[in-house]
């Protein structure tokens, strides 16, 4: 057999494999999504995703040392407040969970990059992201809601706002109320393609912010659209955003595909509560390696185009990284 060129020349040994490798995942590239509560000394384990907890303050700076050290490219935070009610008026409160979390991490680690979840499911007692009257969930008001809750954690030291609601002109009127402020720095890293996805259902049992009724099919993207993707992502980056997110990863890589050949600007995506606890799951049960799945994952991720990764891996994928396995297999 006379072959002019053999691939497997380029895949002999792994200093080679590494040489000729396209994608790259660095723990600089990953965010770890992390989970505040109340109290001291509290780690409380998630029953719903193995290996993550709900962290007090003291505990949550302690965490985001480590992860500073790793490498970790930052934080995004998620809080909630015992006292709820129909209007979220915990959501801005200067002294709440979230606030005081930004304040201490910024204190003892202020190079990390701290970002906040802006929407007001864990503050309302329906569940819902946007406010709720006469049973529909209005957009405009629960617009003000946001902006003064993004305010709050940009106060608080926060340095990117990341709105999580999918209500429609939330980015302008956040980056409106930030810049009156004096708060021009504070990005926004928009969660501009979120899909009203199944693979969410972990997370909702850790923050307990499932919706009492109904669902959120009218404000979260229908999962059967790319071009509405497109369209939400051009509207959210004229309005102001920094980066835009899609969520879930791992079942829409073709959209951050598409996002990436269209736009040039950054694009996060979030590996989703769902995908964390398959891997989790299956690799409990002794059905594939833990790691190399983890890692093919995230390549995935990246290999579509992702220039970062909200991830509950990031931890471990940046200690795996840093113990130098070289070819991720």
């Amino acid at each position: 057999m006379d072959l002019v060129y053999r691939p497997r020349r380029l895949r002999r040994s792994a200093p080679i494999r590494g040489l000729v490798r396209e994608t790259e995942l660095s723990p600089r590239q990953l965010i770890y999504p992390m989970f505040v509560t109340e109290g001291k000394a509290v780690r409380e384990h998630i029953d719903t995703m193995p290996g993550q907890f709900r962290l007090s303050t003291d505990e949550l700076v302690r965490e985001c040392e480590e992860l500073y050290s790793l490498g970790i490219g930052g934080v995004n935070l998620f809080g909630y407040s015992i006292e709820k009610d129909d209007l979220a008026s915990k959501s801005y409160d200067s002294a709440g969970l979230v606030q005081r979390a930004v304040r201490a991490i910024k204190k003892a680690v202020p190079e990390l990059c701290v970002q906040t979840d802006v929407a007001l499911d864990p503050y309302t007692t329906h569940g819902h992201d946007g406010l709720v009257m006469n049973g529909k969930i209005v957009n405009d008001e629960s617009v003000e809601v946001l902006c003064k809750m993004a305010l709050s954690h940009a106060e608080a030291g926060a340095d990117w706002i990341a709105p999580s609601d999918m209500m429609d002109g939330r980015v302008g009127a956040i980056r409106n109320a930030l810049d009156v402020q004096g708060f021009s720095d504070v990005g926004i890293l928009a969660y501009s393609a979120k899909y009203a996805s199944c693979f969410y259902g972990p997370f909702r049992g850790a923050l307990q912010s499932a919706p009492k009724s109904g669902d959120k099919k009218t404000y979260q993207m229908d999962p059967a659209n790319t071009r509405e993707a497109l369209r939400e992502i051009s509207l959210d980056l004229d309005e102001g955003a920094d980066v835009v997110m899609i969520k879930p990863a791992l079942t829409y890589l073709d959209v951050i595909a598409r996002v990436r050949d269209t736009f040039d600007v950054p694009v996060a995506a979030y590996n989703v509560s769902g995908e964390y606890a398959m891997v989790v799951a299956a690799a409990e049960k002794g059905w594939l390696d833990r790691d190399r799945a983890m890692m093919e994952m995230l390549l995935s991720i990246r290999r579509a185009g992702a220039d970062m990764i909200l991830t509950y891996f990031a931890k471990d994928a940046a200690a795996y990284l840093r113990a130098d396995y070289g070819s991720y297999t």
